[in-house]
């Protein structure tokens, strides 16, 4: 971990030691959403399984290209889960009345347990009816995937160094941009099995096409009051269970059941960067044990290279004085050969 990023992480701890929790519940009271909320209503008795909402998802939030292409529709045979790389899927069920089909994606719940049990507000519930994350204040507690009820965010465990926790965020920066008037998975379903609106306007719609059909719908709107409610609500003909959705989560959001247990977060989060700091110091003394370590070795190897070369140096010199005084000695017995044989030469004469 980089300084700068461990310092990132303590400030927001800090911040939030200070100011607490942003989750709506933690208190144990109830919230009604915000009056102009805006939300989707997936109808699965429109819905043809053609994988275009995906399609459009992926094009607006710019993100990697799928293992198999959208017009690939074998994928339906297995159920799958949205993942770091897939904000939304659709799955096919066997259905009473025939293949169903149902569209997943983060849900946005009017009071999210992601954002309940954030300690570090990296979780935020917009006015919109969108739920967003901010990966620059988030310390990858990952306590957020295991308080959803609806098992939909996301981690990049494939990045090592920022990974992030990913899901649909309902288009809302796009929105909020003007680049979208609607989310693009809404834009891209040819069959209108979406529709986008004021959450209290879709609830209207979702009755109507009940009462004008009810043999064709099941007499209930998923989402209007599920776990206190959610911005993303559902028709379907068959039950709601048969079409992967929990019929036994109630209407009570997990920050009202878990308000008591909340209260101690900011305990928690004021411990935090205690503990961070700990964790870091021990990296840096780590680091510093290993540096030293380092350079130990290194002058050892150094010395160990000189000493040898220091060795090898004196033994070339000795055996240069000894080459030298054998050539000497040799020159010498020459030279008084030579001269013997000059003397013996001259005597003969």
């Amino acid at each position: 971990m980089k300084r700068r990023q461990f310092l990132g992480l303590l400030g927001a701890a800090g911040i939030t030691a200070t100011l607490g929790t942003t989750a709506q519940a933690a208190s144990g009271k109830s919230f009604d959403g915000y009056p102009d909320a805006k939300g989707v209503l997936f109808d699965s008795t429109r819905c043809i399984g053609c994988r275009k909402c995906e399609a459009g998802c992926n094009k607006v939030n710019k993100l990697p290209a799928p293992a198999k292409p959208f017009d690939d529709l074998k994928v339906l045979d297995t159920e799958r889960r949205t993942d770091a790389k897939t904000y939304t899927v659709v799955n096919k069920y066997a259905g009473k009345k025939g293949p169903a089909f149902r569209k997943v994606q983060c849900n946005h719940c009017m009071e999210p347990a992601c954002a309940s049990v954030c300690f570090v507000r990296a979780f935020t519930k917009n006015p919109d009816g969108s739920v967003t994350y901010d990966a620059s204040v988030c310390v990858g507690c990952r306590y957020c995937m295991v308080a959803c009820p609806f098992n939909i965010p996301a981690y990049e465990y494939n990045d090592p160094l920022t990974p992030r926790v990913m899901k649909c965020t309902m288009c809302h920066e796009q929105i909020a941009k003007g680049e979208l008037e609607a989310p693009g998975c809404v834009g891209a379903c040819p069959k209108e099995a979406l529709v986008y609106g004021k959450r209290k306007d879709l609830i209207e719609v979702a009755r109507e096409r009940i009462r004008r059909n009810p043999g064709r719908y099941q007499d209930h709107i998923y989402g209007e009051k599920e776990m206190g409610g959610t911005n993303w609500l559902y028709l379907s003909g068959e039950e709601f269970k048969s079409i992967g959705l929990r019929e036994d989560l109630g209407t009570t959001s997990v920050p009202t059941m878990t308000s008591g247990a909340l209260s101690v977060v900011p305990m928690v989060a004021a411990l935090w960067p205690a503990l961070l700091g700990g964790v870091w110091a021990m990296n840096k003394r780590k680091d510093k044990v290993a540096e030293e370590e380092q350079k130990a070795a290194v002058k050892a190897a150094k010395d160990e290279v000189k000493a040898e070369a220091a060795a090898k140096l004196a033994k070339e010199l000795e055996k240069a004085e000894k080459d030298k005084a054998q050539a000497i000695e040799r020159e010498v017995k020459r030279a008084l050969e030579e001269a013997a044989a000059a003397k013996k030469d001259e005597e003969g004469a």
